[in-house]
């Protein structure tokens, strides 16, 4: 659980800092079949991708195994 709160604060801090640095950025759009996002700015594409990438990281190791191995 701990490690899943870290990676939420640094996905936030990622997120931020993206919001503050997007003054002087180009504007892209997402494109996935049929679908196409609205121009965004390009760190703040990045970043949001970084935070998606953390949050998922820090939720992997709860999805592993919880029982604990009493082999000695």
């Amino acid at each position: 659980m701990t490690k899943l709160i870290i990676s939420v604060i640094v996905a936030v801090w990622v997120v931020t800092i993206a919001l503050v640095s997007v003054q002087n950025a180009s504007l892209v759009s997402l494109r996935f079949v049929f679908w196409r996002s609205i121009d965004l700015p390009w760190g703040l594409i990045l970043s949001g991708a970084a935070a998606i990438g953390f949050i998922l990281g820090g939720c992997i190791p709860l999805l592993g195994n919880s029982t604990t191995d009493d082999r000695k």
